[in-house]
């Protein structure tokens, strides 16, 4: 469903990405790899198990309301979010309290932006998706500045998304190439893959500098190639990106909620990046 390690100026001369310690300085929250690097195995970086009693707010914030479609029922409001026997609870719910806030129904979710974002790497997440009609759990990422300019000139990375009672999930980018382009097909920009529906399952992508492995279960689902000889903007991924988790409700491609279905959750046991 956002630090700095600078592996070019500061570590000129060393093996890239030998270490684990971010660098200081306004930017520790970005863990840059660089490109032309040799092979290596993958070190962890970062990581949560949310095994605390509260959600770490040094790496997490709960994301806030917004005028997207996946956005409109994002609160903070304590009744979306748990944390009990080292798992995240991210809920979607009926409102409680329409005279207060207007909106039929509320939904939780957590980003890393502003403190940790990467660019290349690993990420895998450990989560259950509960279903119901109108349910829209989703994983992925964005780009932590606007190198390329506004949305979606610095492209997206769905690392998940599930629809109603599916037992498939999405697996997807989206770029200013994909969507005012209409380049979806050179090359593929989105894959399914079958999921263990009421279990928990293994969410990820590898990340390198000219392809994004999509992952489910440690098995690889679909990639997504950087091209050449097609416009720039098919490959706005090489920026450090944080990510988002959140359990969404509603819009235009998942449909209408059934409040019937409703509370609805998603579970996240961990998040592990590795460089």
């Amino acid at each position: 469903m956002k630090y700095m390690f600078l592996c070019t100026a500061l570590l000129a001369g060393l093996s890239a990405c030998n270490t684990t310690r971010p660098a200081t300085g306004a930017q520790q929250h970005l863990y840059i790899q660089p490109e032309g690097r040799s092979p290596q195995s993958w070190k962890l970086v970062w990581e949560d198990n949310f095994n605390g009693p509260t959600l770490d707010t040094t790496k997490w914030t709960r994301i806030p309301r917004n005028n997207a479609d996946w956005g409109k029922h994002m609160t903070s409001d304590d009744r979306c979010y748990d944390l009990k026997d080292g798992k995240l609870y991210l809920r979607g719910i009926n409102n409680p309290d329409t005279a207060k806030d207007p909106r039929p129904f509320l939904t939780g979710g957590i980003y890393s932006k502003g403190k940790f974002a990467f660019q290349y790497g690993k990420i895998e997440i450990r989560a259950k998706l509960e279903c119901a009609q109108g349910a829209w759990p989703a994983i992925w990422m964005l780009a932590e500045k606007d190198k390329y300019g506004a949305y979606p000139r610095n492209g997206e990375i769905d690392i998940m998304e599930h629809l109603n009672y599916d037992s498939i999930i999405y697996q997807t980018t989206h770029s200013y190439y994909t969507l005012d382009l209409k380049q979806t097909e050179k090359p593929p920009h989105s894959g399914k893959a079958a999921l263990r529906n009421g279990e928990f399952n293994v969410f990820g992508v590898s990340w390198y500098p000219d392809k994004i492995v999509f992952l489910l279960n440690g098995k690889e689902t679909f990639t997504y190639p950087r091209v050449e000889g097609v416009d720039p903007s098919q490959w706005p991924y090489d920026q450090p990106f944080y990510l988002l988790i959140d359990q969404q409700l509603g819009g235009n491609w998942v449909g209408k909620v059934n409040p019937k279905d409703l509370p609805v959750q998603m579970i996240v046991d961990w998040v592990k990046v590795y460089q």
